[in-house]
C-alpha cells in the first residue's frame, strides 16, 4: 500500500465516509432542531485532531445508537448535549486509566472481527433503507424508490469498479451541484446560531438511560478496539500508536466539546476507516482536508445548511455506504480455523439481529468458556496427582 498517494486520491479517500455523516447530521439540524454549525463543528475539530494526532486517516462519525435514538424519539438539543458530555467523560477516564486497553486483551481477533461484520451488515441495512424507505429529513426531496434503488446500486458498482481513481470526489461533487440545483435557493453566508445547553439532573438522567447505556458498547467495540485493529490491518507498524486507549481519549475530548455547544456527538469507527482507506486515503491529508472542509462549511454557510442538505441525492450517500461495508466484512478474510469463522458469524449474526452487548458477551462466552474448563481441568488433575504423591 502505497503510503505518499496522489493529493486527489486522499481527497477522494477523505470524503468517502459522507454516507454516515450526512444522514444522521441532516435528521439532527431538521428533526432535532441542532444547529447545523454545531452540528459540523465536533466532527470537523475531530477530524483535525486525528490527521494532528494519527497521522493516519481515522475515521469521524456520528454516534449512530445514540443519534438514532434522539432522532425516533424526537429529542431536543439538552438531552443530546447531556449524552455527549457524559460519553466524553466516560471515556476521558477509561482511556486515560488505560482500562479501554487492559480490557481490549480479552477481546481475541475472531471477536472483533464479529464486531466489524456487525458493522458491515449494519452500513449495507442502513443503505438499503435510504433508498427504499427514505427518512423522514429527506422526504421532500427523496426520489420514488423505483429510481432510488437501481441508480443506488448503479453508484456501488461504479465505486467498486472505479474506486482506485478519485471516483468518490466526482460522486459527491455530482451530488452537491444537484443538492443545490434542488433546493432551489442559495447558500446563507455565516454560522448558525450556537447556544450553550441548559442541563439539570432530570436531563442528565434521562441521557444516560435513554442515549448512553444503549451507545456505549458500540464505542467501545467499534470505536476503540475495533478501529485500532482495522488501523493495523491497513497500515501495519505504521498504526501503532492508533491504540484504543488513545482512540477513546480523542472521542472523548471531541464529545466534551460537543456538549458545551449543543452540537452532534461523534465517534471513531472501523467501518469509516475501511471507506477512507478504500477510496484512497493513506495519510493524515484526508483527514485535515475533511475536517478543514467540515469547519469552513460549518462557520460559512452554517445558516443556510438546513434549507439544502435534505436535498444531497440519497442513492450516492447509499452506495458510498454499501460499498464500505461489503469492503470492512472482507475484514474477515484473514482470519483461520473453523472456530476463529463460527466465533466471529456468531457475534457478527448476534449484533445484527440482536445488539451488540449481547453479541459481546455471548462472543466471550464461547471463546473464554472452553479454555477456562481446560484450565480448571488441567489444575484439578494436577491437585489429584499431587495428594497422591503425599499420601
Amino acid at each position: 500500500m502505497s503510503l505518499r498517494p496522489r493529493l486527489t486520491n486522499e481527497l477522494s479517500g477523505a470524503v468517502a465516509d459522507l454516507g454516515v455523516l450526512i444522514p444522521i447530521a441532516v435528521a439532527l439540524i431538521v428533526k432535532n432542531g441542532l444547529s447545523a454549525t454545531a452540528v459540523l463543528l465536533p466532527a470537523g475539530g475531530l477530524y483535525l485532531v486525528v490527521a494532528a494526532v494519527y497521522r493516519l486517516p481515522v475515521p469521524v462519525q456520528p454516534l449512530k445508537a445514540l443519534g438514532a435514538i434522539a432522532i425516533a424519539q424526537g429529542l431536543g438539543s439538552d438531552e443530546i448535549a447531556a449524552a455527549a458530555i457524559l460519553m466524553g467523560v466516560i471515556f476521558l477516564v477509561i482511556g486515560a486509566t488505560g482500562l479501554v486497553d487492559l480490557a481490549g486483551r480479552a477481546f481475541p481477533k475472531p471477536l472483533i472481527r464479529g464486531v466489524q461484520l456487525t458493522v458491515g451488515l449494519l452500513f449495507l441495512k442502513i443503505a438499503w433503507r435510504m433508498v427504499a424507505d427514505p427518512p423522514a429529513s429527506f422526504s421532500e426531496f427523496a426520489l420514488a424508490p423505483a429510481w432510488a434503488v437501481p441508480l443506488g446500486i448503479a453508484v456501488v458498482a461504479v465505486a467498486v469498479l472505479l474506486r482506485r481513481r478519485p471516483v468518490t470526489l466526482v460522486l459527491v461533487g455530482i451530488g452537491i451541484v444537484a443538492m443545490l440545483v434542488r433546493a432551489g435557493s442559495e447558500l446563507v453566508p455565516g454560522p448558525s446560531a450556537l447556544a450553550p445547553p441548559s442541563l439539570d439532573s432530570a436531563t442528565f438522567w434521562t441521557a444516560f438511560t435513554v442515549l448512553v447505556i444503549p451507545q456505549l458498547p458500540l464505542s467501545f467495540a467499534n470505536s476503540c478496539l475495533a478501529t485500532a485493529d482495522a488501523a493495523r490491518s491497513y497500515f501495519g507498524d505504521a498504526a501503532g500508536h492508533v491504540r484504543a486507549g488513545r482512540l477513546a481519549m480523542t472521542l472523548g475530548s471531541a464529545n466534551v466539546f460537543a456538549g458545551a455547544i449543543s452540537g452532534m456527538p461523534v465517534c471513531h469507527g472501523a467501518g469509516g476507516l475501511t471507506a477512507h482507506v478504500a477510496f484512497g486515503a493513506r495519510t493524515w491529508r484526508a483527514p485535515a482536508a475533511m475536517g478543514t472542509a467540515l469547519v469552513v462549511v460549518a462557520l460559512g454557510a452554517g445558516a443556510g445548511l438546513a434549507a439544502v442538505l435534505p436535498a444531497f441525492p440519497l442513492p450516492i450517500l447509499a452506495g458510498l455506504l454499501a460499498v464500505a461495508g461489503l469492503l470492512h466484512i472482507g475484514l474477515l478474510r484473514d482470519l483461520t480455523g473453523a472456530r476463529a469463522w463460527a466465533t466471529a458469524l456468531l457475534v457478527g449474526g448476534i449484533g445484527f439481529e440482536i445488539n451488540l452487548l449481547v453479541a459481546l458477551v455471548v462472543g466471550l462466552l464461547v471463546w473464554w468458556l472452553p479454555v477456562g474448563v481446560s484450565t480448571l481441568a488441567r489444575w484439578t488433575a494436577a491437585r489429584r496427582t499431587a495428594a497422591r504423591r503425599v499420601a
